[in-house]
């Protein structure tokens, strides 16, 4: 039976309410995959995150190498879709990707697991490319949720 593999995205969402939604899931680790693990959105930076987290009895984890480059976000405020998947897949597959995708699937098959990125569509995150390549790896079931209001 694969394991659940879960992807959220904070835009939009308040702490209190994000760490309630992981809650609800039953995650039991974050695993941050923003390249730059900074948030002007209170709460959602990497230390402020992983204490609030702690709190809760999540663990969290932050593998930059998995974190879409700035070329990459570039192309996608330009809309250019096709240009940020050709950035981003060649950066994971290097080997600093390759490695951290690894370590990704680990951490994911041993406990319920939540990918993290800023946006709320997952068409439009690497996290989305994250979870498609770790199913390539492990059988995960993807489910990508919504921060309950």
């Amino acid at each position: 039976m694969p394991s659940v593999l879960y992807t959220v995205g904070y835009e939009g969402a308040d702490i209190a309410h994000f760490l309630q939604t992981l809650k609800d899931c039953g995650v039991e680790r974050l695993i941050d995959i923003r390249d730059v693990p900074v948030s002007r959105k209170r709460g959602f930076s990497k230390n402020a995150l992983a204490s609030a987290l702690e709190e809760q009895g999540i663990a969290y984890s932050h593998l930059k190498a998995l974190g879409d480059p700035k070329a990459g976000r570039e192309a996608m405020r330009r809309n250019d879709y096709s240009g940020f998947l050709e950035i981003y897949t060649s950066h994971i597959a290097k080997p600093a990707g390759q490695a951290a995708l690894r370590e990704a699937v680990n951490l994911a098959e041993e406990s319920v697991s939540i990918l993290l990125c800023y946006e709320r569509s997952p068409a439009q995150c690497h996290r989305s490319v994250v979870a498609r390549e770790m199913t390539l790896l492990a059988e995960f079931d993807v489910k990508n949720v919504g921060v309950n209001p």
